[in-house]
């Protein structure tokens, strides 16, 4: 029993979640999140990006700027973190490799339709052309929150409208697609197209 309890304990170490992994920020990339979502996440993005690279965090209100803000547990960033309509973002075209939405809340749902319009068009707007964009939804409950939650909680009317995909593909994004379902997290990315590239 205590070899098992040895084994999984070691099985851990060292294994970044898998939200962190799917965002694929490397070392000098500059990477602009949307919504602090899971603070821990948030951080363990940003520090990825390295002392080369550039982090902001952009939240739509000080609540959630003060629990991004607050975070002090492992992987804690530099990351800045700054309050700003989504929907007009205070960037230059083209600024960013990367781009992470946290959504595992509803943020995207919880907007007013052309508003998550314009606040999509201009993630697009910032991003590279070639960047990626990747979007937390809410997945598959796991563990516990299997058990007793059940089902993720949806907008009924977002979904309706294509959900994440659609919005996606709304605001001009190429190659969209669900990468997966894993560990309560459902990934969608979509590519910024290249100049001259239908």
């Amino acid at each position: 029993m205590a070899k098992m309890r040895l084994f999984l304990r070691e099985s851990t170490v060292g294994r970044e979640p898998l939200a962190v992994s799917m965002s694929s920020v490397k070392a000098g990339e500059r990477v602009l999140q949307i919504g602090g979502g899971d603070p821990r996440i948030a951080h363990a993005i940003a520090s990825k990006a390295g002392l080369t690279g550039l982090a902001i965090v952009v939240v739509p209100n000080e609540a959630d700027a003060n629990r991004v803000r607050a975070f002090t547990g492992e992987g804690a960033s530099s990351a800045e973190v700054r309050v700003e309509g989504l929907d007009r973002l205070p960037f230059e075209n083209d600024a960013y490799d990367v781009i992470v939405v946290h959504n595992v809340e509803g943020l995207l749902a919880g907007l007013e339709r052309t508003v998550r319009e314009r606040a999509l068009h201009e993630c697009l707007r910032v991003l590279r052309p070639g960047g990626r964009a990747l979007v937390l939804d809410a997945g598959k409950p796991t563990g516990i929150r299997a058990m007793f939650g059940g089902a993720p909680k949806r907008d009924a009317a977002y979904e309706a409208g294509g959900s994440t995909t659609g919005a996606l593909q709304s605001a001009g994004f190429t190659a969209v697609r669900l990468l997966g379902d894993r560990e309560g997290y459902r990934f969608v990315e979509g590519i910024k197209p290249r100049q001259g590239s239908n």
